[in-house]
């Protein structure tokens, strides 16, 4: 990246070809090797917290916990993280290991208030030899976390509308999701509603609780399998974006997932 602030990797496979690796699974990846390693040497803070955005991969919070660490949700946007860091640095409540973001941004020593790929392209190089020297690959790697964690998947959608009239279809798809929403997706019950623009999170039984984030045009719907899927309008370009995540008990139940709770969303917004 021209501006060394995301990685991507790239892993070359027996036949020649190469497989990406999504910026949710490099942050699996980061997030299990920085943690094993603290506990292996006996340095894991009691109060140790992982970073992510609100659209990125629960694994790592599943990962984050299965060590006693905590994870923070914010809003997409690395400044958030870096709030996050300052508080913790400024109450003491907490210490910051890792944190990331699905869209290739990750950071590993506070010392920088945002995404660094140089920072995490030795760590990510680090995992690569910690697996060679087992024999494997961070293909690997990725396949052993699914395997003691769960298959997780995910698709981000962009839907681009262009002008003065796809900023309003665009406040439109956002209205219905927000008055006329679904009641379900792929047959499994939404457990519940996270809206951050009035920051309530409602809960199947209708309890509602408050979010401390700042607001942001952000819808995100938590199902009974703990798949979820996220709306929101992109910040930068005439875009509404749709976030799918799943999880499955193999690769192709989790992304069969995908491709129903995608074909639902198209029919929504058609």
């Amino acid at each position: 990246d021209p501006d060394a602030d995301r990685l991507g990797v790239e892993i070359r496979q027996p036949d020649g070809s190469y497989l990406n690796l999504s910026g949710n699974q490099i942050g699996a990846l980061i997030a299990k090797y920085i943690l094993e390693a603290h506990k292996t040497a006996g340095s894991l803070p009691a109060n140790a917290a992982l970073c992510k955005s609100i659209v990125s991969t629960e694994l790592v919070t599943k990962i984050a916990q299965s060590y006693g660490a905590t994870m923070f949700n914010v809003l997409t946007g690395f400044k958030f993280i870096a709030e996050k860091i300052q508080e913790f640095e400024d109450t003491g409540h907490h210490t910051y290991m890792f944190g990331f973001e699905e869209s290739f941004g990750y950071l590993i020593k506070p010392f920088v208030r945002d995404k660094d790929a140089v920072q995490a392209v030795l760590i990510v190089a680090e995992i690569a030899a910690y697996y060679r020297s087992r024999g494997m690959t961070l293909a690997d790697g990725i396949a052993e976390i699914y395997k003691e964690y769960g298959y997780y998947a995910e698709k981000t959608i962009s839907v681009t509308l262009s002008g003065v009239d796809g900023a309003s279809e665009i406040k439109k798809i956002m209205d219905k999701f927000r008055n006329k929403g679904p009641k379900d997706f792929n047959k499994t019950a939404i457990v519940k509603i996270e809206d951050f623009l009035d920051l309530t999170a409602t809960d199947q039984d209708g309890s509602v609780e408050k979010l401390t984030t700042p607001p942001s045009n952000v819808l995100k719907y938590h199902l009974s399998d703990d798949s979820w899927i996220a709306v929101r309008p992109s910040g930068t370009e005439p875009k509404i974006k749709f976030y799918i995540a799943t999880v499955g008990d193999s690769e192709a139940n989790a992304k069969a997932k995908i491709a129903s709770i995608e074909a639902e969303i198209n029919d929504f917004i058609s």
